[in-house]
């Protein structure tokens, strides 16, 4: 059975019974994504069931001559409307907040002048985890999901739910935390003009608290976040035209900012570069690094984008690069024009400015930030929306969150849903006080999607060659990986307590003798598309510095990562193992690109 649902896509339906299949387009030459459950005999016990269920994934065949670059499905569909230039706003919009106008100076108060270089080494380590993430997105460009869809489809179902939980909770407390933030900054900006004076603190600066600060009332941020859920169910048309021009505006003004700024450096204050030695600098790029999160969400964008496989790579990739500029120009502009040793410590760039006596820039500032909050939150919500509707449609969380609006084309149930959590965070409690758990789901998402990158070329070599040692082959690699990240984690904690160099030497000296094992013990194949070079180097190397990150975080974080992994297997257990069923039928869907002719 076929059907033509729109000018450039024609589905492909094809039935089969006793296996659960769906073929969404993954690359290029034909290559899709398969659904393989397996099935459990009644009288199997409940743990044997639940690990059943557990190791199910998803895995790539080939399957089409056709270009499967496209999932639409009549009623459930998304709009392919994002073309590459709003991609890399989207990772512009994601990435670079209200931080870009206070991180920069708050970590040179501590590394000097040589902050400059604590940007450069973390922009390199996410450049590292981006070309993972680009060839991932390469390979998936037609279906959400994002590091979610990477991990079911290398590793396993249980694993790829546990990675979506500790993403989802970064998201969430992230977004009722920029809310706040959001608020705080727009209240500032009305308190300039005169009828807007001494405006109550439960309405936005902060929040009335109650009950020993238990809670903590802020009326503003639900508020924004309803108009930005709003926008966001409208459609990707609108969302996407909001984003664009909060993002060009606030780039415009950092842009102003440096150029401003540049007259006002004098060269001297960039001497010494490195007051505090190397560490502090190296200090100063575990901190940095998290300033660059967000680029990883225009892989979310893969149903939406108009050419996924070409642009998701590009705008992975340019709106990191974007970044890693704009922050080296103010980096060098803000140790410039004052000595590090005289920066605030709550907003040092507009100080800054100030004493120079260029008040107006401190405005600009503030319009900036409020720029930056509201794209940064609206990507936020964007991407967590897209990411309940990946795991809607797999049956792992209820249907509803699957659901499409046929006039907007947009997971409405995800989004309103997403948008009530965030507000209902926002306004009753002071999330702020949790930012420490945070950047959890981060690395842990990059350090799985690098992984990765590193099986998938494994599976794509053994379901070529049809391996009688596919088994035992994975397990090595699977394990050369847990090694590598393992050393990593020692590395950071021996670093963190500032142990001697001979442990953080012999945790470096075994995790390369897991690299080289790696790249000798498995034949790897280069997969159509883009191919992130130097596999499985480069992925090894993103795995030990995530974890060496993971090391640096406080210690309650590390209790969030447990207690949720907990939690999550419990949700797992009660409910995702019994409904997993991408389509709840057994059928094949075969997505199709319609060729040229056949469009018209």
């Amino acid at each position: 059975m076929s059907r033509r649902v729109n000018s450039s896509i024609l589905p492909v339906y094809s039935k089969r019974r006793g296996t659960e299949n769906i073929q969404a387009g993954a690359m290029g030459e034909g290559d899709s994504t398969t659904y393989s459950p397996s099935s459990s005999s009644p009288h199997s016990s409940y743990i044997s069931r639940f690990w059943s269920s557990a190791l199910r994934t998803k895995t790539l065949t080939s399957s089409s001559p056709y270009d499967a670059s496209s999932r639409t499905v009549s009623g459930d569909a998304l709009v392919r409307r994002l073309g590459l230039f709003d991609l890399i706003l989207i990772g512009v919009g994601a990435s670079i907040g209200a931080g870009i106008f206070v991180v920069t100076g708050t970590v040179a108060h501590d590394a000097g002048p040589g902050v400059t270089i604590s940007f450069i080494l973390a922009g390199a380590s996410c450049v590292l985890n981006a070309l993972c993430y680009a060839e991932l997105a390469s390979r998936f460009p037609a279906v959400v999901g994002g590091a979610y869809l990477y991990t079911y489809t290398a590793f396993n179902e249980l694993t790829a739910f546990l990675v979506f939980a500790q993403l989802m909770l970064d998201y969430h407390i992230g977004a009722a935390s920029i809310a706040r933030s959001l608020a705080s900054y727009v209240v500032a900006i009305l308190e300039l003009f005169p009828f807007f004076t001494d405006i109550p603190s439960w309405i936005g600066h902060g929040g009335e608290e109650f009950l020993g600060g238990a809670l903590s009332i802020n009326i503003l941020a639900p508020i924004l976040l309803v108009l930005l859920t709003i926008i966001l169910c409208r459609g990707v048309g609108e969302s996407s035209a909001v984003n664009c021009f909060m993002t060009v505006t606030k780039v415009v003004i950092v842009l102003f900012v440096i150029i401003v700024g540049a007259f006002k450096v004098d060269v001297s204050n960039w001497s010494p570069f490195a007051p505090n030695g190397f560490k502090a600098i190296l200090t100063g790029a575990t901190v940095v690094f998290f300033a660059y999160v967000g680029f990883d969400a225009v892989a979310n964008s893969a149903e939406e984008a108009k050419r996924p496989q070409r642009d998701l790579p590009i705008g992975i990739m340019g709106s990191l690069l974007v970044c890693v500029l704009l922050y080296i120009g103010v980096c060098l502009v803000i140790t410039g024009m004052v000595p590090y040793k005289l920066l605030g410590e709550d907003a040092p760039l507009a100080e800054a400015f100030i004493s120079k006596g260029l008040q107006y820039v401190s405005i600009l500032i503030s319009i900036g930030a409020v720029a930056g909050l509201t794209t940064t939150l609206l990507v936020g919500l964007y991407v967590q929306s897209r990411l309940y509707l990946g795991l809607g449609r797999d049956g792992l969380l209820p249907a509803v969150l699957a659901r499409v609006h046929p006039k907007y084309h947009t997971p409405v149930h995800s989004q309103i849903w997403v948008g009530i959590v965030a507000s209902i965070l926002a306004g009753l409690f002071n999330i702020h006080v949790l930012s420490h758990i945070l950047s959890v789901g981060a690395l842990t998402g990059y350090s799985v999607v690098a992984a990765c990158v590193v099986t998938l070329r494994w599976n794509d070599k053994i379901a070529s060659e049809v391996s009688t040692r596919w088994t035992s082959t994975w397990q090595e690699g699977v394990i050369c990986l847990l090694i590598i990240a393992g050393c990593g984690f020692s590395a950071g904690l021996f670093y963190r307590f500032g142990a001697s160099f001979v442990f953080l030497l012999v945790a470096a000296v075994i995790a390369v003798l897991a690299s080289i094992a790696l790249y000798s013990r498995q034949v790897y194949v280069n997969p159509p598309g883009f191919s992130c070079p130097g596999v499985p180097i480069v992925p090894a190397l993103c795995v030990f510095f995530n974890i060496f990150l993971f090391a640096q975080l406080h210690y309650e974080a590390w209790v969030r990562f447990v207690v949720l992994s907990l939690i999550s297997m419990g949700i797992y257990a009660f409910y995702g193992q019994y409904h997993a069923n991408p389509l709840s039928s057994n059928e094949t869907i075969i997505y199709h690109r319609v060729p040229a002719a056949a469009g018209h």
